[in-house]
């Protein structure tokens, strides 16, 4: 019994000094974004990998997601014959809840592994040695720009995704359940609060933040080769959909 104290003791340990150097390497990355020079190139690069590469697979999640949501909701409705308000349901689940998370998570999985496998192998190679001996902190260089380009390309992402997963629950809703037209778009636009699609947006800002924080810290402390790369790409991979969750749960509570 003992044994098992001492080991969940030490797990805790390890997971709180954990994210004390996460915060850490966080604020080490906002304190450099406000240097000059700022790596533009760098950073427009990672803007198109992160969003513009990353809008197929989100509008394909978020079509099939607005169907889902269509359907089940008509289904529902149609019991207490309410199913033009089949749309409301479609777009405030979107933009107060499921976008955001559902977004955060594939861009998690998506450039949250290849930061942490990029940056990874930088440090197993001795590259990111290299770059000090050159007189260039690594995490201006690596870091900064994917941060900023997560702060900007997540919340357009989202946008994306609310207004492609409500076109996915309009097919649903009228071209196969038959809502007339004027009243799924006017149920849609007077249940639709501005105030959830800002809030939706705000949690999307700290979810990049958190994701990409948490795949660079893992890429920083990568070690032992090729398998010391793999551990921290899947362990990236995990914490960041683990932090994206549990954070979203705190901002509900905050902004709602």
């Amino acid at each position: 019994m003992g044994y098992l104290v001492e080991r969940i003791g030490k797990k805790i340990i390890a997971g709180l000094d954990e994210l004390g150097r996460i915060t850490s390497l966080l604020q080490q990355i906002i304190v450099q974004g406000l240097k000059k020079p700022f790596n533009t190139k760098h950073f427009v690069q990672q803007m198109v990998k992160i969003g513009v590469d990353t809008l197929p697979i989100v509008s394909l999640m978020s079509i099939f997601v607005g169907m889902v949501l269509g359907y089940l909701a008509y289904l529902q409705f149609k019991i207490v014959g309410l199913e033009m308000y089949t749309g409301s349901l479609v777009a405030a689940s979107l933009t107060m809840e499921l976008g955001p998370v559902l977004t955060a998570i594939i861009v998690s999985g998506r450039i949250g592994s290849s930061t942490a496998a990029e940056i990874g192998t930088m440090k197993v190679t001795e590259q990111i040695d290299a770059l000090r001996t050159m007189a260039t902190d690594p995490i201006k260089y690596l870091a900064v720009p994917r941060f900023y380009a997560a702060l900007i390309m997540l919340p357009i992402l989202t946008v994306f995704a609310d207004i492609i997963g409500m076109f996915g629950g309009y097919m649903i809703g009228v071209w196969k359940f038959g809502i007339r037209h004027q009243i799924y778009i006017q149920k849609s636009i007077d249940f639709l609060d501005p105030i959830d699609i800002i809030n939706g947006l705000v949690k999307t800002i700290i979810f990049g933040g958190l994701m990409i924080t948490i795949s660079c810290y893992k890429g920083f402390t990568a070690s032992g080769g090729a398998e010391g790369v793999g551990q921290a790409t899947t362990s990236a991979v995990v914490l960041s959909i683990m932090t994206v969750l549990v954070s979203d749960y705190l901002l509900t509570m905050i902004l709602y």
